[in-house]
């Protein structure tokens, strides 16, 4: 009888000893996934033809005069040859890669943040500002593999045949003939750029986005959200989490878009050159075309891409943050 009394209590002091888990933790998971792909798919519908420009200007082939003298040429003659429908040319694969990059990022981010607060923080103190842009960091690193064979399909489709009269071909050919090429592995060529665009981008979005937020909500007097269940009684007004939102955007892609700019060149390199004897590597793309093009040509396009990133991102921040207010 002692005995087993003795085993209980030792049972309840280990009951007692281990951590308490976070309720709900894969509905919340399932939340991050849904709000985000949804978010992420209308934020693509917005942006994708500036999105189809922005790789055309980047994608030009240095051997051959521009064939394009800036964003709104680039517009012009696309929209006469191929009209709407060929600046949403590709959208299938971005669509999905949108969903899949969205879910991820806003899961990730969330899980890194978790992760943050069992181990250096209070779950009752919201984190701050670096420990957010660290987890905004960590969350586009993870992405930036599963993103990398969406955007290689994405930017093949994109950029136009110079052989006239050639059938653009569809995302199913593009896989096919990347696999016949290179094999598994040549799905993941331009994972370097990605993974630094994905990984500075992902840490200047969320650290953009929640810096914005708290300098509107620090004005206004209002409490800093240290977890999803406390976002409604802190939710800024609409025009402020949009105008947070296209602050982060532009933050995201201004300060790592040359890192996005090889990465095209990259997963382009062969659309329209089929005798490249050797394979370029990120570093040296990129130190060609620093030596040909200088800043310039690193930053081509990035103007375009700043002004579709404001709206698109203001929609996809207010879109989940919306959709998590709403369902809880």
């Amino acid at each position: 009888m002692a005995a087993t009394e003795n085993a209980l209590t030792l049972h309840n002091d280990i009951s007692m000893e281990l951590p308490e888990l976070a309720p709900d933790q894969g509905l919340e998971a399932f939340k991050d996934i849904v709000f985000g792909s949804v978010a992420g798919m209308v934020g693509k519908v917005i942006e994708y033809p500036f999105d189809t420009v922005k790789v055309r200007l980047q994608s030009q082939p240095d051997h051959l005069p521009l064939r394009y003298n800036g964003p709104l040429d680039c517009f012009r003659q696309s929209f006469q040859a191929e009209g709407l429908r060929g600046l949403y040319r590709g959208i299938s694969a971005p669509m999905a890669g949108a969903a899949v990059e969205n879910s991820c990022l806003f899961f990730s981010y969330r899980v890194v943040q978790d992760l943050l607060r069992t181990t250096y923080y209070s779950s009752a103190e919201p984190l701050p500002l670096p420990a957010l842009v660290f987890s905004g960091a960590a969350s586009g690193s993870i992405t930036s593999l599963a993103l990398t064979p969406i955007e290689l399909i994405k930017c093949k489709m994109q950029v136009p045949s110079e052989t006239p009269g050639t059938r653009a071909p569809g995302p199913f050919k593009i896989i096919a003939s990347v696999f016949r090429q290179d094999g598994i592995s040549g799905f993941w060529r331009g994972q370097m750029g990605t993974l630094i665009r994905e990984t500075g981008g992902g840490a200047a979005w969320f650290g953009g986005y929640e810096g914005v937020s708290a300098l509107f909500r620090s004005y206004q007097h209002l409490p800093s959200v240290s977890s999803s269940s406390e976002a409604e009684t802190a939710a800024l007004p609409l025009h402020q989490q949009m105008i947070a939102g296209a602050a982060a955007g532009i933050s995201y892609n201004f300060l790592f878009y040359p890192a996005d700019t090889i990465k095209s060149r990259l997963q382009t390199e062969d659309i329209n050159n089929t005798s490249i004897a050797k394979r370029q590597t990120f570093w040296s793309a990129g130190r060609a075309l620093w030596q040909q093009q200088g800043l310039r040509g690193l930053y081509r396009g990035c103007g375009i891409t700043c002004a579709r990133s404001a709206p698109s991102s203001a929609f996809i921040f207010t879109v989940f943050e919306g959709l998590r207010s709403y369902f809880g």
